[in-house]
């Protein structure tokens, strides 16, 4: 019944957010973090490159998995068109096996806390810790949780051009105070001359993490030297007020 990040979504995320887009800050506050680093950098949930693209413009060797195959598929596409040569791994974050160990493993926007399930998450972290080198760096963002409205039900428009465009409505759906999560269901329907020529169901949910708790869950898998950033400052103490919290420890 619903798709996974599939066409129509990856089309609003590259007209959205395209190569480049910095979200609050994150790319400059990762090229900082990342400044001279010389192995093997991950991007776990890499998408259609937004980030990673221009992480491989700077000169990083860094290489990128997701579990979308047409995030996957814009990312190559969009690499090529800049003359880059990407690696990209399709693979689920909770189980993936890939044949190099990292320097650093870079986890940006939030997108961790797509991981729903918390044994697949704590599953992640292990995947993170197995393929980072000895003293080798996490970093990673979540998401905070900035309330709840059960009656959200929210309608936009994205044009493409005079006669095509992407309507997205999205709806709140439940929310799960124990477990620590909350899904709303997004609807893409793309339209050309006024008909209908695509559309997409996707459930969207997002799991969130108190800071101290997400720092426990860091140790308890053997990560070490573990700080946290609030808003993209380096080592600044969250607040009520922060949206994002982006950790860093070491193995």
């Amino acid at each position: 019944m619903f798709s996974h990040y599939g066409p129509l979504c990856t089309e609003l995320y590259n007209l959205t957010k395209p190569v480049g887009h910095s979200i609050s800050g994150d790319i400059e506050f990762y090229f900082e973090r990342l400044s001279g680093t010389k192995g093997r950098i991950l991007e776990a949930a890499v998408g259609s490159g937004r980030f990673y693209i221009p992480m491989l413009e700077q000169g990083f060797l860094i290489e990128g998995i997701d579990n979308s195959p047409d995030m996957l598929s814009s990312c190559q596409k969009q690499c090529e068109e800049r003359d880059l040569s990407p690696t990209l791994f399709k693979g689920d974050l909770s189980n993936f096996v890939l044949p190099n160990n990292y320097e650093v493993i870079v986890v940006p926007s939030g997108s961790f806390c797509l991981i729903e399930d918390y044994q697949a998450a704590v599953n992640a972290l292990t995947c993170f810790y197995d393929h980072l080198q000895p003293d080798g760096r996490l970093i990673i963002d979540l998401i905070l949780l900035d309330g709840w409205n059960p009656d959200q039900n929210e309608l936009k428009t994205f044009p493409i051009s005079e006669d095509e465009g992407i309507l997205l409505e999205s709806r709140a759906k439940e929310i799960d105070w124990v477990h620590q999560y909350h899904v709303s269901y997004l609807k893409y329907e793309k339209w050309l001359k006024g008909k209908l020529v695509a559309s997409e169901l996707q459930r969207f949910a997002l799991r969130w993490y108190g800071v101290k708790e997400f720092e426990l869950l860091l140790e308890s898998i053997g990560f070490t030297n573990i700080t946290y950033s609030a808003d993209y400052h380096f080592k600044k103490e969250p607040t009520t007020s922060s949206s994002i919290v982006t950790f860093e420890a070491i193995r």
